[in-house]
């Protein structure tokens, strides 16, 4: 038994019969990433003054509040598709990420209120979806944008890859320093899974006994440096004390 077992165990005990809890053959390790990348990201949108969330300036493509607007209804569209998988709904009727656009260009014109009001209630809804999902449902695959599918399991890695990215992205002090050492060894992984870019990379990070190819081309940059910094390179959020070639190149 691991220890994520152990305190699984022992919450149990403590909360007693009728208590809300994951079911066994839920995916524990990236739900608990998902979960204290949420209250991550929380303390840290907390720290924000209401002037400071609607500011203009802000990180990647908009403000802060058009962060927090579309981490909520990212967890909105993945409460959604649990939802199904509770309910055995095979087809599902929509695409709710299909929205997400639309609803966030208007609750960025919400005050700062409502803004924090909606990251809150969308978080607890999709935290109750997983609770209250079965190893039946956990299993379930839905067809969603552009033909792809998603399994049940995967909206918990989904939540916890973008959470914790995603409070870098608020530039009040989040970093990839602050990050689950085993969640960044997963973007790592993740972005040699997944890499699709013209230039290929071999990463080593100095504090890792890993290396992480990223393509297959026998001239492959190398590019060193923390595990942390590299993930966040790769993510493309910038250069931090890396070393090696095309480092300018945003790699996603």
């Amino acid at each position: 038994m691991t220890a994520l077992d152990e305190a699984r165990s022992a919450l149990r005990d403590r909360l007693g019969v009728g208590a809300r809890y994951d079911d066994e053959a839920a995916p524990a390790r990236e739900l608990a990433w998902a979960r204290t990348g949420t209250a991550y990201f929380a303390r840290k949108l907390n720290e924000l003054t209401d002037a400071e969330l609607l500011a203009p300036e802000g990180a990647g493509e908009g403000t802060r509040r058009r962060v927090v607007a579309e981490v909520s209804y990212q967890a909105r569209a993945l409460a959604q598709y649990i939802e199904w998988a509770r309910m055995r709904v095979d087809h599902p009727p929509s695409d709710p990420f299909s929205s997400i656009s639309d609803e966030v260009a208007l609750a960025v014109t919400l005050p700062a209120g409502a803004l924090r009001n909606l990251f809150q209630h969308s978080e607890v809804h999709l935290n109750v979806e997983w609770r209250d999902l079965n190893a039946e449902g956990w299993s379930a695959i839905f067809d969603t944008r552009n033909g792809k599918q998603m399994s049940a399991r995967q909206t918990a890695w989904i939540r916890a890859r973008s959470i914790w990215q995603r409070t870098v992205d608020l530039c009040n002090g989040g970093s990839f320093d602050d990050f689950p050492a085993g969640l960044v060894d997963a973007l790592l992984l993740d972005a040699a899974a997944n890499w699709n870019g013209e230039t290929s990379y071999i990463l080593r990070p100095s504090d890792r006994d890993l290396t992480i190819e990223l393509g297959h081309s026998s001239a492959a940059s190398l590019v060193a440096g923390s595990a942390a910094n590299l993930a966040r390179w790769i993510t493309g959020r910038g250069v931090r004390d890396l070393t090696g070639e095309n480092l300018s190149v945003r790699p996603v």
